[in-house]
């Protein structure tokens, strides 16, 4: 599988976890290689498949998981074993945690 994305040296901390900022490597979707997307723990809560992307300062950390087509931006976070997924999208201020689902278009 050809990864579309890495993990950068940018940090943050989050809920006592370190998260790395996302730079695309290819293009896909609405993404152009070499954007800096937002901030993930590990390569568990973005999926290297489809479109989904994490932009801006956003942050998905613990067992959360992205992936499909879904967007996770702005200042949104998504942690614990919550999923996003389908065509959905995550953001403002929005917080996703815990066993929540979010999927489809919403």
């Amino acid at each position: 599988m050809d990864k579309k994305y890495e993990l950068t040296e940018d940090t943050i901390t989050c809920y006592g976890r370190t998260l790395h900022r996302v730079r695309a490597i290819k293009s896909f979707g609405g993404v152009q290689a070499g954007e800096l997307g937002g901030y993930i723990e590990n390569e568990d809560n973005l999926s290297q498949e489809g479109n989904a992307w994490v932009y801006g300062n956003a942050r998905v950390c613990g067992n959360a998981q992205v992936y499909g087509d879904a967007q996770v931006y702005d200042s949104a976070q998504v942690y614990g074993d919550a999923q996003v997924y389908d065509s959905a999208w995550v953001y403002g201020n929005a917080w996703v945690y815990g066993d929540a689902w979010v999927y489809g278009g919403a």
